[in-house]
Formats: C-alpha cells, structure tokens, sequence
C-alpha cells in the first residue's frame, strides 16, 4: 500500500504541547478574525493552534509567515515540513528507549551543535512529550532545564498527525527572528496575531524564560508599539495575553477592541491544580 491509501486522514494540529496554547481561544479568535485578508502572520508561533485551525477552515488563501525567536523550535517546524519520515523513525527510536536516565541524558545534549534540522526536532518533539507539564524553560546559558514529567505512557511519535502537518507546511514561510520583524514584513490587509509570552498573573507565576533574554516589561510595552504601527497603517492585528490592568493599559489606550474570556490554565506548579483565568483578546476595528 501506498502512504495515501493506508495512512487515516487527519487534519493538522499542534504536534508540540505549549504552555498557555491556544486551543483553548481559538474560537474566539476565529470570531474575531476578518472574513478575508491577506497573508498571515504569527512572530510567536509555538504550537502554532490558531495557524492550523485558520488552515483547516481554508481561510490562508494569501500563504503564511510563521517567525519565532526560539531557534531550536524553529529548526522543529523546519523538519516537520520537511523530511518527515525521517523525523518518525528517529522519534520512534527516542521512544522505545525513553526511560529516567534516557531523559536526563537526551537533555543534556549539546543540541546547537547539531547541524541536521531532523535532530534538533526530535530532542525538542522527545523532551517536549516526556517533559513536566510541556513546559519549555531554559536557563541563562540557554540550557534546557525541565525535569522529566510523570507519564506512564507519553505518546512521542505521532506519524498521523506529523504527515497532516507536513502536507500542510509546504508553501509556508518559516522565520527564525524577533516579533519586530513583522513590522516591516506586513502590508495592508494582511493578518498579524501576536500570541507572547504572557504578563504574569503573579509574582511567581511567570514562564517567560522561554528564551535566554526572557520577555519582560520593556519588550511588552515594545510590542505594544509595533502593533499600534500595524493598525495605524492598515494591518488585521490580533492579540491575546492574560487580562490584567497592565494589559488594558497597554493596548486599550492605542483604539484596540476587547473581549475578555475564561480559560482553564494550571494556577500552580502542580500538574493537576486547575483553574479558571481571565485572558483577554484585543483587536484592531475594522474599517467601514
């Protein structure tokens, strides 16, 4: 049999877990888009959520820009458009040896260094699904420092949901770089959703060591500038973040729209304490 006559069909997803994914605000974010635009633009892809559903209700007629600042992730969604099979295999090896001490010695590779793209996306894909909770955290050395999580049986390799990506990837520009690129990259009438790492609900409640300069106070306030140049000049912003006073004050100011929402997220470091959050979507008033 041929891989298009034994492989099930299924519509691409998220092939990596993200802390503070989309999946979850993805309905209102499709209800906020524009009924047509021009191309999309995501510069903090992670899981990438809102890129798949707007590609599964075929509304990317104008192609897509996915950019992130996390190389290595990058380099992830690089293998999976590209050679996916050999990606499967490797995985499907990492996961027939996954046990406690094979984690710690996969984490402590020196993943930069490696020069293929199938590589880097296989420890990242591994660590990712055997991780705590699916965070990505990293040190000042930009050292991947998550323990192991508690999964009797993690599912590493995902070949359905890998070859849908990969169908789906090509044609798709992949960046690697900051969230001020986009700025010159946009033109009028396209898509920008601006997905950051979010302003903590608390003190202690920041993951935002999700690359080595960490996303703080000034580079919010800085991408708050960039989205108001996108608006201004005729750009479909959207964006999403925790709903707190600093958030409104950021944004509200600059004529953004507002919608605020409840969504499950962890309100500890504890797997299995649950609880309801505000996150709040903003978006730029369509011209009549």
């Amino acid at each position: 049999m041929t891989r298009q006559e034994s492989a099930p069909i299924a519509l691409p997803r998220p092939f990596v877990k993200w802390v503070g994914g989309k999946s979850r605000v993805v309905p209102t974010l499709l209800r906020t888009a524009p009924r047509r635009f021009g191309r999309y633009h995501e510069p903090f892809v992670g899981g990438g959520a809102f890129f798949w559903a707007l590609h599964n209700q075929d509304r990317l007629h104008q192609g897509a820009t996915l950019t992130d600042v996390n190389l290595r992730l990058v380099r992830t969604w690089r293998a999976v458009q590209g050679p996916v099979d050999r990606l499967i295999d490797r995985l499907a090896q990492l996961s027939a040896a996954h046990d406690k001490e094979h984690y710690y010695e996969v984490r402590s590779w020196d993943v930069d260094a490696f020069e293929d793209d199938v590589d880097v996306a296989a420890w990242f894909i591994y660590l990712n699904k055997t991780g705590f909770n699916g965070l990505y955290r990293v040190n000042s050395k930009n050292g991947f420092n998550v323990p192991m999580g508690r999964y009797s049986n993690p599912r590493v390799c995902d070949p359905v949901t890998l070859r849908a990506c990969h169908d789906a990837l090509q044609g798709v520009e992949l960046r690697h770089g900051g969230f001020d690129d986009v700025a010159e990259q946009a033109e009028r009438g396209d898509l920008v959703y601006f997905d950051p790492p979010y302003v903590p609900l608390t003190k202690t409640a920041s993951f935002t060591a999700y690359s080595k300069g960490g996303f703080g106070p000034d580079q919010q306030e800085r991408l708050a500038v960039v989205a108001q140049k996108l608006k201004d000049r005729g750009v479909h912003v959207i964006l999403s973040n925790h709903d707190t006073p600093v958030v409104r004050g950021l944004y509200s100011p600059r004529g953004f729209k507002r919608r605020t929402i409840q969504v499950s997220r962890p309100v500890s470091a504890a797997a299995g304490k649950r609880g309801k959050v505000n996150e709040v979507v903003f978006w730029s008033p369509r011209k009549r």
